[in-house]
């Protein structure tokens, strides 16, 4: 109850540093979904009544999803044998997350960036796989960095056609069908890789 409290809180009282701690809760392994801290700010911003920027929106939200990030990045970077246990992860499936982001990581960072639900999870693999930091870091933040931007459109826009109290529901219902978009590029994305490992 009193976390619910706080970021009701955070959400009344939106800045840089609300947006950026709500990303990297976000972002992390606590499930809290982006697009009811995002498109608000951007809304704030597009209406001229707050000291929000939509673009330092973009910026701040992507640096609170690389902290998010980077907090799954490292449990799973240092996870031990005794967590592994614990997940079900034996040295074989490491041996395997290894070899597969050698060959696909970049490109499963960027695109597990943009899908709802592993968005938040895809950290984890890259840090198991000891995935290395900068390339970790750019693809995070390249993808984040796009879903963000397409958030904060999405409020920057309604600002002027939605009342504040339908934005949230609104948003909901674009955020779904971008995430089924996303989530069938990502299908074709892995089909074609599929194919091409195959031949």
């Amino acid at each position: 109850m009193e976390s619910v409290a706080f970021i009701q809180w955070c959400l009344d009282h939106l800045n840089y540093w609300t947006i950026t701690l709500l990303m990297a809760i976000e972002s992390s392994f606590i499930p809290f979904p982006s697009e009811v801290v995002v498109p608000p700010a951007a809304y704030k911003a597009a209406g001229g009544n707050s000291d929000l920027n939509v673009f330092l929106v973009v910026i701040f939200a992507t640096i609170g999803a690389n902290i998010g990030a980077l907090i799954n990045y490292y449990i799973a970077y240092f996870a031990n044998s005794r967590f592994g246990h614990m997940c079900l992860i034996d040295e074989a499936k490491v041996q395997n997350a290894e070899h597969y982001f050698d060959k696909h990581g970049a490109l499963s960072t960027f695109i597990g960036r943009l899908i709802p639900a592993v968005r938040q999870l895809i950290s984890i693999p890259a840090g198991l796989a000891k995935m290395k930091l900068s390339t970790f870091l750019l693809y995070t933040t390249l993808g984040a960095g796009i879903w963000n931007a397409i958030l904060a459109a999405i409020g920057y826009y309604l600002q002027s056609v939605v009342p504040e109290e339908q934005l949230l529901s609104t948003v909901t219902e674009y955020s779904h069908e971008l995430g089924y978009c996303f989530i069938a590029i990502g299908v074709l994305v892995v089909g074609f890789l599929i194919y091409k490992g195959r031949k």
